[in-house]
């Protein structure tokens, strides 16, 4: 068995709730591992000075 199936395995046996733990865990350990670039920087920047600036949102449609 590998660790990937240990884990799926250990997973299955888990409640609604602990399996939401996990999952909010996952997350954030994969979201601790992206590289932040200077251009997502310079992203984040200028949203933050727009927000400053009371401009809105833009909202992506589906």
């Amino acid at each position: 068995m590998t660790k990937v199936q240990a884990i799926e395995n250990a997973i299955k046996q888990l409640t609604p709730d602990e399996v939401r733990q996990v999952r909010a865990w996952l997350d954030d350990f994969l979201e601790d591992q992206l590289e932040l670039t200077d251009e997502f920087r310079a992203k984040i920047e200028r949203s933050q000075q727009a927000m400053l600036a009371g401009e809105r949102p833009r909202v992506s449609q589906p």
